[in-house]
């Protein structure tokens, strides 16, 4: 008798694994070995704004370390409790810059879409974790007043998709909405903000793939890592598929204090992602959003930072490091 070989093992859809985050801290902290570890914030304090990570990410920690870089970025830990002078609700003044139903316009010749609220993780830093999209999303009855505006302003050449996380919609959405964003004659770029690639490289499926290489614009998609340990064989596989596809790939790292604030990481990093053939692009100082303060790394220990990773890296591996002022015409390089 011939043996019969193994059945093949189910892929979980991104929409499976989406549903499947993790969202309590006892939980999270009980797969690392972590019980009892470390003080969380009351679950009452974070309603606003709750715990979520994807099983991929867990799988990607430390088991039995606290100070594992990818725990630290989620773990809703008691310090963001605090209030801290400077650090407020709308740390980049996107309030200011909505100019319609969806519609951000800060720097010329760009125009951001928030296209959802929904992401796959929540990383305790986010600039926008208090942000009001039930107010800003461009909902069905507004969405062709939304078209009407970038179709008006003939300036706009790139559109960029946000959020929360763009790729947290649909295909069937998201094709949609390119599709009537290839109709506008003077846009030529189509840029993509997402944390999905690296947090849960499921996303990155055919039929995403599909509208991609399809896409009349040229996309161009900024990833997300902070820390080399993201990017693994899943997500190295994810970012080769986009590629593939077509997309040009850049990161952007925010700079996090006990993460990613040593020249060891920054360069492990950039060296890792230079392996899957992403550029460094940007290493920003933190946006000064109420309950990051912990995270925050002054300003002159980047630049310190910045200047011992040169002598160790080529030019075309160190970020630029920057931030964000609110009302200036363009991002403000530091170094």
């Amino acid at each position: 008798m011939i043996p019969q070989s193994p059945p093949l093992k189910t892929k979980q859809s991104w929409q499976q694994a989406l549903a499947e985050a993790v969202s309590d801290a006892d939980e999270l902290l009980a797969q690392l070995g972590l019980s009892g570890a470390l003080k969380t914030i009351d679950k009452a304090k974070i309603r606003q704004f709750p715990l979520r990570v994807p099983q991929s990410y867990i799988n990607k920690m430390r088991y039995g370390d606290k100070q594992d870089p990818l725990l630290k970025q989620v773990l809703p830990l008691i310090d963001e409790s605090l209030e801290i002078a400077g650090f407020g609700r709308d740390p980049v003044g996107d309030q200011l810059a909505v100019t319609g139903p969806g519609i951000l316009q800060k720097y010329q010749g760009r125009a951001l879409l928030v296209t959802t609220g929904a992401c796959a993780i929540h990383c305790r830093y986010c600039f926008r974790r208090h942000f009001p999209y039930s107010d800003s999303n461009p909902l069905a009855s507004q969405f062709n007043e939304t078209l009407a505006q970038l179709q008006a302003d003939t300036h706009i050449n790139e559109v960029i998709l946000s959020g929360g996380d763009p790729l947290s919609l649909s295909d069937d959405k998201l094709s949609r909405l390119v599709a009537e964003l290839e109709q506008i004659p003077h846009l030529k770029r189509l840029r993509i903000h997402t944390r999905l690639p690296v947090v849960l490289p499921e996303r990155i499926d055919a039929n995403l793939l599909k509208w991609i290489s399809d896409c009349e614009l040229k996309v161009v998609m900024v990833i997300h890592a902070n820390h080399a340990n993201e990017i693994d064989e899943d997500a190295e596989l994810a970012l080769l598929k986009l590629q593939q596809a077509g997309c040009q790939l850049l990161n952007q790292t925010v700079l996090l204090r006990g993460i990613n604030d040593s020249v060891d990481a920054l360069v492990n990093l950039s060296e890792r992602l230079n392996d899957v053939n992403v550029m460094p692009y940007y290493l920003h100082l933190l946006d000064k959003v109420a309950g990051a303060a912990h995270f925050d790394v002054t300003e002159a220990s980047a630049i310190g930072l910045l200047d011992k990773i040169r002598t160790q890296l080529p030019g075309y591996l160190v970020p630029r490091l920057v931030r964000e002022i609110q009302g200036e015409a363009s991002k403000t390089i530091i170094r």
